[in-house]
């Protein structure tokens, strides 16, 4: 007989305004029991039906908000007791910047649930003081100020979208210093170290998927040593990830405009971690935004 998968928990917390629902509803649509809104002392209730349902419900995903406030200092104590079963309820905690939250509110034209006789940024600003620790703590952050739905929904299913077990999914991501940081990463290569192929004027049009430049950057003095010392510490720090009961990273790798270097780079490393067993998805941000 086939034993039934191990139940996975998911707590979907964060701002409001920045996007719980949503995110909610990409899990449902990926398989998840969601429940919105769950008081955190009948979390405890909702694992036992799961592990007494022989494995027809495996994945449980809750919300957890400031609407339940009166519950809401339950949650830590709720989470230590799942941590003390040997479960790690994963959390993800949706945010986004103040003017964003502000936009979002007046387009609904409904009060924030914490502002009271204030304004809107008020209530946000209280929310925030009372998440703080929460967000700290939590398996993945995601910043949705400028994600639209389909690329919020991306991220969730990248991080939520298979039964995750103790594997690792990564995000490999390829940008451009000139456009700004990812706001989501957990750590950042740097390629501006090598030699740009923009200089190179047979180069400059293909991109760091060419055979011709990957081969370039690649070829490079450190190129090839800078690629396996960072899988390296990416497999030491990714180790250390599933130990702690982590299971989404997120790796950008940079270069000036994100056309050549690093996607170059990107792209090898991502083969190592796939190599490694690690789930990835490689996404090039900035590619032909030039």
């Amino acid at each position: 007989m086939t034993s039934a998968a191990p139940l996975e928990l998911a707590i979907i917390t964060g701002l409001s305004g920045a996007g719980r629902s949503t995110a909610a509803k990409c899990l449902e649509d990926l398989g998840w029991f969601v429940v919105d809104n769950l008081p955190p002392a009948l979390l405890a209730t909702m694992t036992e039906l799961g592990l007494r349902s022989q494995g027809a419900v495996n994945r449980i995903a809750v919300v957890v908000d400031v609407r339940g406030r009166a519950f809401f200092s339950d949650l830590r104590a709720t989470l230590d007791a799942h941590e003390a079963r040997g479960m790690h309820p994963r959390v993800l905690f949706l945010e986004a910047a103040d003017e964003t939250l502000v936009r979002r509110f007046d387009h609904v034209r409904r009060p924030h649930p914490l502002q009271g006789d204030g304004r809107v940024v008020d209530g946000i600003s209280r929310e925030r003081a009372l998440l703080a620790q929460l967000r700290g703590e939590s398996d993945l952050v995601l910043d949705t100020t400028d994600l639209n739905v389909h690329e919020l929904r991306t991220k969730i299913d990248t991080a939520f979208g298979q039964p995750s077990g103790t594997r690792l999914t990564a995000a490999v991501v390829s940008f451009g210093y000139k456009y700004g940081l990812p706001l989501d990463a957990d750590l950042v290569a740097d390629c501006r170290f090598l030699p740009n192929p923009h200089w190179v004027e047979e180069l400059r049009p293909y991109t760091g998927r060419d055979p011709q430049v990957r081969d370039y950057v690649l070829g490079q003095p450190g190129a090839e040593e800078f690629v396996e010392q960072y899988a390296a510490l990416l497999r030491l720090v990714g180790e250390g990830y599933v130990r702690e009961g982590k299971r989404y990273l997120t790796l950008a790798v940079g270069c000036t405009g994100g056309k050549h270097r690093s996607v170059a780079v990107a792209e090898q490393l991502a083969g190592r971690l796939a190599s490694d067993g690690v789930g990835v998805r490689v996404v090039h941000r900035d590619l032909g935004r030039e």
